[in-house]
Formats: structure tokens, C-alpha cells, sequence
């Protein structure tokens, strides 16, 4: 099931290859060099900044994803060189404030038969905005790596998103991309988890009451260290969560796996082949509407995440009704792009802290 590096179909503008890095490590390397990665840095994962100097933003979060993702495609046997590539890409499209700045920009470009998905803008932003090379836009990135990006999160058929149709609708994304949205999951699950704690929005007393697999960890670290203070516990389990989620992760997908011979029987499968045991499926599941009930939907997280969109959504309107306002430079690189469309994109790149500062700058508070 590794993917065969050589059927690999190319970049969009060809290049000689390297002496000593294959085409995906090299992809690596263009996506860790992008300003839009270095940009993850200021953007909120679940607690925006300022909160805590310890919580995980968009960075840290892609990293923790990264290394789980390596970690299961070298124990399944895969392609772990795109499978990084593609972990470390996963989250370049975000725009600032995390999933709600996502849907506000989505809600706001739907008034012109628009739309905007975090992952049809990091196509475009390692496509076109990011200018680093003389003889070609954006980054180059292979066939594959591209494709990963567009699917990584859901399959599409023919004529559902007309642009992504060069990306091999009707059939499943190799391997290595399937797995990421899973890897994306035990990262933010158990880091949500650890953060939750650490806000003083999530108990021990009650994650134990919510999942089964929490309160056995949490019961089996104390009875082996009975003197260990709460924090030290709660890292304990979160370990033996992630360690649990990733054995689930590499058995279920394993278990899928089998009879299934090459690239092609994984593209032409029925369903995706990346998944976690149902026992380990169940035990995500609890989790989720743990952190949901606890963490994503607490009354600071909420009033938190209803200033920032009441926010971008004002600043929006300023730049639409006042186009001046955005810097010359861009608005002469985006000019053929409609208004709308330069405004999203604009305020897509921005990190959490450039959009502070402009809205301070123009009189948004």
C-alpha cells in the first residue's frame, strides 16, 4: 500500500530532481519554508492568545499531527515522506480565530455565490500566493501532495467541486492522506484535553465520568505513583490516550487494509481504509462530547469566539465599503480578482495578531 514514488505523476511545471531528496521530502521542506506556515505560529487552535503562553496555537497543534502521522505510516508501512508533507500542509489554509473565522469568511462570500473551506485556500495559497521561485508560482508542490491537501478531510465525486476536478474525483486519496484527518484528531482530542485542564475548564473528576478509557488510565497512574500531584496525573493519561488512539488508529487501518494489493485498490475501495478500531472509534467519540460540552462550547470560548467573528466580520465590511484601505501592493497583485474575493483572501492570510492590530489601526473594537 506504500505509495509507489515512481508512478508518481510530476509537478505541474517540471523539475529536474534533486540529488539526494525525493520529490516528497522536498515538498516537506517548500511547505515548512512558506511564510503561510510560519504564520500557524499566530493563529488559534482553541485558546486564542494571550490566554496562556503554554496552550497549543495552529503551529504547535501541526507539529503534534506531524508526529503522530509519521508514527503510524512507518508502523502500517506507507509513505512516511508524504505522509509529513501532508500533516505539516494540513492547516495552512486557516484563516485567523480557528473553525468560527472559517465559517464567518464562509457565511460572508456566500452573499456572492462564493465560499471559503480552509483547505480550497491552501491550495491556492501553495498554488499562487506564495512567491518564492522565479520559474514558477507558488510552491510547485507534487501531484500528490496537491491531491492530499483537497481530500484529505472528505472524498468528492465528479462535479461536486468544479475546482478540484483535476484531483481524481470518484476515487479515494492514497493512503498517506487518508490518514491525516484521523492523526488531526488524536492530536486536537488529547491536546484540547490537556489545555481544557490547564484553563481550569475540564476536571479530572469528570473526565473520568465521561470516558471509560480516561478513568482506567487515570485509575492505573494512580495506583502506580498514588503520590502524584493532579498535573502530573493529567499528563500521564493524556500520554496513554494518544498512545491508545494511535494503536487503535494503525490496528483498525491495518485491519481494513488487508486483501487490499496496491495504490489502486485503495483508490478504487468502496470507502476510505484509514480507521480506528470500533472500540477505539466509540472511545474518540466520547471524548468529543466531552470537549464539546466542556471546552468548545464554555462560556468563554463562546463570548471569546462571538467578539473575534463580530470582528472579522466588521473589518470585512470596511475594506469592501473603503477598498483603499488595503495596502496598494496587494490590491495590485489580487486586481484580477473580484472585490469580494481580495478582501477574503486578505484577511484568510492574516495571523491573530496582524488582524488586532489592523483592527485597532481602523477603529474596529
Amino acid at each position: 500500500m506504500r505509495f509507489p514514488l515512481g508512478h508518481a505523476r510530476g509537478r505541474r511545471y517540471p523539475e529536474l530532481p534533486h540529488p539526494y531528496r525525493n520529490p516528497f521530502q522536498r515538498d516537506r521542506d517548500r511547505v515548512v519554508h512558506a511564510r503561510a506556515f510560519r504564520r500557524l505560529e499566530n493563529k488559534t487552535q482553541v485558546f486564542t492568545a494571550g490566554v496562556s503562553d503554554h496552550f497549543r496555537n495552529r503551529l504547535t497543534h501541526t507539529i503534534e499531527v506531524s508526529q503522530i502521522a509519521r508514527t503510524v505510516a512507518g508502523v502500517v508501512g506507507i509513505d512516511e515522506d508524504l505522509t509529513e508533507a501532508l500533516a505539516l500542509a494540513h492547516d495552512i489554509g486557516h484563516p485567523p480565530f480557528g473553525h468560527a473565522g472559517e465559517e464567518e469568511l464562509d457565511r460572508l462570500m456566500r452573499r456572492f455565490g462564493e465560499r471559503f473551506d480552509h483547505n480550497l485556500h491552501a491550495l491556492r495559497i501553495v498554488e499562487v500566493f506564495e512567491s518564492r521561485y522565479a520559474r514558477f508560482p507558488g510552491l510547485n508542490l507534487t501531484f500528490e501532495v496537491r491531491e492530499g491537501m483537497a481530500k484529505h478531510s472528505r472524498d468528492f465525486e465528479r462535479g461536486e467541486i468544479p475546482e478540484l476536478e483535476e484531483y481524481l474525483p470518484g476515487l479515494r486519496p492514497p493512503l498517506e492522506a487518508q490518514l491525516i484527518d484521523l492523526c488531526d484528531e488524536i492530536a486536537y482530542d488529547t491536546a484540547d484535553l490537556d489545555d481544557g485542564y490547564h484553563a481550569g475548564l475540564v476536571s479530572m473528576e469528570d473526565a473520568c465520568r465521561a470516558s471509560e478509557m480516561f478513568r482506567e488510565l487515570d485509575e492505573a497512574v494512580s495506583m502506580q505513583f498514588p503520590g502524584a500531584h493532579e498535573r502530573v496525573r493529567i499528563h500521564e493519561v493524556v500520554r496513554g490516550l494518544i498512545d491508545w488512539l494511535v494503536s487503535g488508529l494503525i490496528e483498525g487501518t491495518i485491519a481494513a487494509a488487508h486483501g487490499l494489493a496496491d495504490l489502486d485498490a485503495v483508490r478504487g475501495h468502496p470507502e476510505r481504509v484509514a480507521r480506528f478500531t470500533p472500540a477505539t472509534a466509540q472511545g474518540a467519540a466520547q471524548l468529543k462530547r466531552f470537549l464539546r460540552a466542556t471546552v468548545y462550547e464554555s462560556e468563554p470560548l463562546v463570548r471569546d469566539r462571538e467578539r473575534s467573528v463580530a470582528h472579522l466580520a466588521a473589518l470585512y465590511e470596511l475594506f469592501m465599503a473603503h477598498e483603499d484601505l488595503l495596502p496598494a501592493g496587494y490590491r495590485e497583485e489580487s486586481a484580477s480578482q473580484p472585490l469580494h474575493r481580495q478582501v477574503c483572501d486578505y484577511i484568510a492570510g492574516m495571523t491573530d495578531g496582524f488582524f488586532a492590530r489592523t483592527c485597532a489601526q481602523l477603529g474596529i473594537s
